[in-house]
């Protein structure tokens, strides 16, 4: 009995924790139909899944939850967690850690045709499309890579376990003719490692997904500027599209981290993604508050400028949730 006991003591804590750092409350999240008014009733908490501490997803995350604080007067209390990003964050918003989670569309996309990282379809939707992330992939100077192909047998990160960045480097690597298991020496490690991992050598280069400027990717060009560079991946991107049409060409300015010269890339859609059964009015909130507090998210990081109100409903594959639709009339 005392045994017993002890269990459902520990589960009653566990939830209460969960529920504290914004574990999933059916009362005040979950969508019950009807019309939707746009406005929350209930004191609510919600948990918002981002990224590496030193990306953009963490930076806006982070800023967002505040917006969202402060646009409800406390009515909506949201909070930012580091993570793994993309596929984590679905998987995590599915489960029921957190409410809203940001995603890159090819990620997304796979979590609703149950592809990919995702073994059956996920009962997600989107409450905007905000900016484009830049795949960004470096290499040290000194390690003689000019080209994808030359990334054979090097040591390469491919960004944290469960993330977009990794989901978008094993793809680049198969349109180049590379096997991610086989053909290099794959080190899963987040942005901050990464980085440190450029400087000190120990590895040759690195993939990373994320808006501009990446704070991790600046510093990297700050500290070890004429030791690294970028490498143009272009040439894969046909193939890509074959994989997934959202994957479209684009550049980085030379301005973004003190270039010589723009560097052509491939870019990829950013979505927030939530449960299909999320409040309908709290879905509009949070929509809303993307869109009204814009300026505040730019301060925060320049990249919230691709946050648009003309491309927010742009979502595809992925279906709007239907407060968000509301939100975006």
């Amino acid at each position: 009995m005392i045994r017993t006991l002890g269990i459902v003591v520990a589960a009653s804590t566990a939830a209460a924790l969960l529920t504290g750092c914004g574990g999933r409350q059916d009362s005040p999240t979950a969508d019950t139909g009807g019309e939707v008014s746009c406005e929350v009733k209930q004191d609510t908490r919600i948990g918002i899944a981002t990224g590496n501490a030193t990306g953009v997803y963490f930076a806006l995350g982070n800023a967002y939850a505040e917006q969202i604080s402060a646009a409800t007067d406390g009515k909506v209390k949201a909070t930012a967690a580091e993570t793994g990003a993309s596929v984590q964050n679905i998987q995590q918003v599915v489960g029921g850690t957190y409410q809203v989670g940001f995603s890159l569309a090819d990620s997304a996309a796979d979590a609703v045709q149950g592809k990919g990282s995702f073994t059956s379809v996920q009962p997600v939707r989107a409450l905007a499309r905000l900016y484009d992330n830049y795949t960004q992939v470096i290499v040290r100077a000194d390690a003689g890579i000019n080209s994808l192909a030359d990334l054979r047998g090097k040591r390469v990160s491919t960004g944290s376990p469960k993330s977009g960045t990794e989901v978008i480097a094993q793809r680049v690597l198969q349109a180049s003719g590379l096997n991610h298991d086989t053909d290099i020496s794959a080190q899963r490690l987040d942005l901050t490692k990464t980085v440190d991992g450029l400087k000190d050598g120990s590895i040759d280069a690195m993939f990373w997904s994320g808006g501009l400027p990446t704070p991790g990717i600046t510093d990297l060009f700050t500290t070890a500027k004429d030791k690294v560079r970028f490498l143009d991946i272009t040439g894969a991107l046909p193939k890509l599209k074959e994989i997934n049409p959202v994957y479209e060409a684009g550049s980085i300015p030379a301005a973004t981290y003190g270039l010589s010269a723009d560097v052509p890339t491939v870019v990829v859609p950013n979505l927030l993604v939530v449960r299909d059964d999320l409040d309908a009015n709290l879905a509009c909130v949070l929509t809303k508050t993307l869109l009204d507090r814009k300026p505040q998210l730019e301060q925060a990081n320049p990249a919230a400028k691709g946050i648009n109100a003309d491309t927010a409903n742009k979502t595809a594959p992925v279906q709007l949730h239907r407060g968000s639709e509301v939100a975006l009339r």
